[in-house]
């Protein structure tokens, strides 16, 4: 049989966890057609296209399971920056945010929830989408009919299910109504009918509206969350993911977070479906990941499946000339700020003017903790906070303040220069024993959310070269299936995540030593010049959609053959 690809000679790490071992990879059409040890002689036939993949590994394609892509896929069909990092399919609509269902007077409120909880301009949002849906099953079938690079599946969303029912009310703190809950059972139904991928809701007081209120669905009571796992439990199908209540308000037994993993235990218990939330360290709540950890436990033990996700670094908000800096409280760096991004560097060029920030950054004090604000050396973006790349460290070795250090390091890179300062996951040591437990899986990249705060998408890449190539903690085929199969697993995402015959022929071939992240990068391609930050990656070769090259050396080839990913 003549293949439309053979992929040869690359060594396959097929998403399961097996031992890696030498294959030829056959893919016809949108599947993988043969698998083919060259302990058994490879594909004998030679393909309308051949890749030589000698040294090579060859896996399935990532599958990231929590993304806020619902909006920028309209105006960027390869999904920036998770199209860099072999990424292959995402999973939209985490959080409770999502943009169906939707009465047409209610895009404006939903497309505020968006801006303010995940930093996605609302304008962009208004403007681009099509808006050609009104139930979540119509919304689906718009997002099949766009065009896109990677393959998309989505949850349907607490804030706009409650929206859709209950309008201002379901902003309240009043439990919804048994007429409410039945009307939202109704829109739940209809979207799990549709495909929808499960059900998401955020509890944190954390997501607010722009006035600050908490966002629709965070104080639903148990009864409402209860009759969303019933609708899950009657399709037998579909995973139930919040942004929960860890962590916040909680007494030294984490009464609080105890609480709140019961509940979900129960979510999972009665609807009989897995049940995913993020987890992650801070130094605020020390033991807080090792307590939920063991509540989670717990609760699987009596029947439950509770799975926590978390990242492979930690979450920082990043600094720059582009975006912000330590010190913009004092006057003239507001300027500077106000500035348009040309303008920037020629003013830190001005001697008198620099002066004038050096003096007036040390009158007005930061609200940055310049001991853990890490300038990213020269080189790849590293991650693991060498106490020695702190900008108050780098000042002490110049001998100058630590704002005339930040000007400094900002002219010798011509204005390229980004320091990250973790806030979520800064214990790396943490990080390590979530990631080592076999109950966390890997998510909350947030790709195409805070993009002018964070640049998480990249976290494929950081775990390989960081965690497997570089710490050796993990075998390179335990980070793989962490990548594939264990999320979408997870997510019921069927015929993907594994590099096997029948399966979808999404896969990546990398240049596993030469892999490397750069550092982040503010770009103005969102609609109406608005920024953002990305961040490539090197030594992806190949990734391969359904068939047909989507990326070339980091560069899309132009084919767009995503499809819709329904449970």
């Amino acid at each position: 049989m003549k293949h439309d690809i053979v992929i040869r000679g690359g060594t396959l790490v097929d998403g399961t966890g097996s031992v890696p071992r030498r294959a030829d990879i056959g893919v016809s059409g949108d599947r993988v057609a043969a698998v083919v040890d060259l302990d058994d002689g490879g594909i004998p036939a030679v393909g309308q296209r051949e890749i030589d993949a000698e040294g090579k590994l060859v896996t399935p394609g990532f599958v990231d399971i929590h993304t806020h892509l619902d909006a920028q896929l309209a105006w960027d069909p390869i999904g920036t920056s998770s199209c860099w990092h072999g990424v292959t399919s995402v999973v939209m609509g985490n959080c409770g945010i999502t943009f169906a269902p939707c009465r047409p007077a209610d895009r404006g409120a939903l497309a505020e929830i968006m801006e303010s909880v995940e930093d996605i301009p609302r304008d962009a949002i208004l403007e681009s989408l099509a808006w050609d849906w009104e139930t979540y099953g119509e919304y689906y079938d718009s997002i099949a009919r766009q065009a896109k690079g990677i393959n998309t599946g989505g949850l349907v969303g607490h804030s706009a299910i409650r929206t859709y029912v209950m309008g201002e009310r379901g902003l309240g703190e009043a439990p919804a109504t048994g007429d409410d809950i039945v009307a939202m059972e109704r829109l739940v139904d209809e979207a799990m009918a549709a495909g929808a991928l499960g059900f998401s809701t955020s509890r944190t007081f954390l997501h607010t509206m722009p006035d600050g209120r908490p966002i629709p669905g965070t104080h639903a009571a148990a009864d409402e969350l209860l009759a969303f796992a019933d609708v899950l439990g009657r399709h037998g199908k579909g995973i139930f993911e919040g942004a929960m209540r860890l962590g916040e308000g909680d007494n030294e037994t984490f009464d609080s977070s105890r609480s709140e993993v019961a509940l979900m235990g129960e979510i999972s218990r009665r609807s009989g479906r897995p049940v995913s939330f993020g987890l992650v360290q801070t130094d605020l709540v020390p033991g807080l990941v090792e307590h939920v950890i063991g509540f989670a436990k717990q609760e699987n033990a009596n029947g439950a499946n509770l799975r926590p996700q978390t990242t492979a670094r930690g979450i920082g908000l990043l600094f720059g000339l582009d975006v912000r800096t330590p010190f913009d409280r004092a006057p003239a760096w507001k300027q500077l700020r106000e500035a348009g991004g040309g303008r920037r560097l020629q003013m830190l060029r001005d001697a008198p003017f620099r002066q004038l920030l050096i003096k007036e950054a040390d009158v007005h004090n930061t609200w940055v903790d310049l001991s853990q604000l890490f300038v990213l050396p020269d080189g790849d973006a590293r991650y693991d906070c060498a106490p020695e790349d702190s900008l108050e460290s780098i000042a002490a070795v110049r001998g100058v303040s630590p704002a005339a250090a930040f000007i400094e390091l900002a002219l010798e890179t011509d204005g390229h220069l980004v320091a990250n300062m973790p806030f979520l996951n800064q214990d790396l040591a943490v990080v390590e024993a979530m990631l080592d437990d076999p109950l966390v899986t890997l998510g909350l990249a947030d790709a195409g959310a805070h993009v002018g705060q964070i640049m998480d998408a990249s976290q494929p890449t950081f775990l390989l070269t960081y965690w497997i190539r570089e710490r050796q903690r993990w075998s390179v085929q335990e980070a793989v299936r962490r990548l594939t199969s264990d999320t979408a697993d997870l997510f019921g995402i069927q015929g993907r995540g594994r590099l096997i015959e029948g399966n979808f022929a999404d896969l990546n071939v990398i240049d596993f030593d030469a892999l490397s992240l750069p550092h982040p990068e503010y770009v103005t391609d969102f609609p109406n010049g608005a920024g953002r930050y990305i961040q490539k990656a090197s030594g992806y070769e190949y990734t391969i959609v359904n068939g047909e090259v989507f990326m070339y050396h980091g560069e899309h080839t132009g084919t767009l053959a995503g499809q819709m990913l329904r449970a």
